[in-house]
């Protein structure tokens, strides 16, 4: 284990510089995280400089305190010298089948209705029957593995094609992932954000004309399909006691019809 400018660290990656850098993204200042950890200001100020090496607890503690996710809590203690504590498995690993055996209860028990599965970056785990409409026409290339749900959405020639409401649920998503990439440090949830902010619709305007009225309550999702208009909204549901960084990354999104007439359109096929 090596240093740089006193601090340990393990290759370039600072213990001190990590807890800096989540410190600064949840905007809390070394006295608050001071006070929540129960600690001096002064020890944080020494971790995040180097002078101060951390106890396995006070890595522990200090990712709690920050709601640092549990990949990156696993980063912290190796920065700090320590063995990684939280372990990913494989979805198809044996030790995981209380999780799969959950996870096909939910997504069965949501039919008529669509239920996708999906990891930490929006690639596809699983998903029910009813969610074939969403690869309703999608190129090949695009339903290869990794199938990312994100970018199913929004692309021009899958979802974001036949989206009525594009402009709305365009700048929806967006921002979501905007805010996901910052919350969770993902370089790669940044990445697949300026990926889907470049598509281009010709003759879509994508300037959202709608302005939420007191009518309003969620963003509905309202997709053309066969002769039809489904209006949908969306949950997401996630595990809640995880110890595992697989099963911490993991979020169930559920459709649920918006109106009479899409509930009514998933109890008997669709027109062609």
């Amino acid at each position: 284990m090596g240093s740089v400018n006193g601090a340990f660290a393990v290759g370039d990656e600072s213990f001190g510089e990590l807890l800096r850098s989540w410190r600064q993204r949840r905007r809390v200042s070394q006295l608050d995280l001071a006070i929540e950890a129960e600690v001096s200001a002064r020890h944080v100020s020494f971790l995040e400089t180097g002078r101060a090496r951390p106890s396995r607890e006070m890595v522990m503690k200090l990712s709690e305190e920050l709601e640092v996710p549990l990949r990156h809590r696993n980063r912290l203690l190796v920065a700090a010298g320590f063995a990684p504590v939280f372990p990913e498995r494989e979805v198809r690993a044996p030790e995981m089948q209380v999780v799969r055996q959950a996870l096909d209860k939910i997504l069965a028990g949501h039919e008529p209705y669509p239920a996708l599965v999906v990891d930490a970056a929006w690639n596809l785990v699983a998903a029910n029957s009813a969610a074939a409409l969403f690869m309703d026409g999608v190129p090949a290339e695009l339903l290869k593995e990794p199938v990312n749900v994100m970018r199913l959405s929004l692309h021009p020639d899958a979802m974001g094609g036949r989206l009525v409401n594009l402009a709305e649920v365009r700048a929806h998503l967006l921002h979501q992932l905007r805010r996901q990439a910052e919350a969770s440090g993902s370089g790669q949830l940044a990445e697949l954000h300026d990926e889907l902010a470049a598509y281009t619709y010709p003759g879509v305007d994508l300037n959202v004309a709608h302005v939420p009225g007191p009518a309003d309550i969620l963003v509905p999702l309202r997709i053309r399909h066969g002769t039809r208009i489904l209006s949908m909204f969306t949950t997401i549901a996630t595990f809640g006691t995880p110890l595992d960084v697989t099963v911490a990354e993991l979020a169930i999104e559920t459709f649920w019809p918006n109106d009479e007439e899409t509930a009514a359109a998933f109890q008997r096929p669709a027109a062609p």
